[in-house]
């Protein structure tokens, strides 16, 4: 039962992940391809899309961790002084 609460939660996308975890859903991950090639092998079409969708969620969040290692710039589109300063000046 646990390991299908955790493919749920990969599949939430309000989840965010704890980067202590990334072993963790390292191993779901990894877990969800042996799965996908089992079911695979066995037939079992309906089971390879439910996995798949599992697998992509994790595949997400790790995607999110190692986005959130590198420092992102956001530009907010605010006015610099100049613009304001230029504003506020009238000729």
């Amino acid at each position: 039962m646990g390991r299908s609460i955790e493919q749920a939660c990969v599949r939430c996308s309000l989840l965010r992940p704890d980067p202590s975890q990334r072993d963790r859903l390292t191993e779901i991950r990894d877990n969800l391809l042996d799965r996908i090639a089992e079911a695979q092998r066995e037939g079992w079409l309906g089971e390879v899309e439910g996995l798949e969708i599992s697998l992509a969620g994790a595949e997400d969040k790790l995607a999110q961790l190692d986005g959130g290692l590198k420092p992102a710039v956001i530009h907010l589109g605010l006015p610099s002084f100049g613009r304001i300063a230029g504003r506020l000046s009238s000729p």
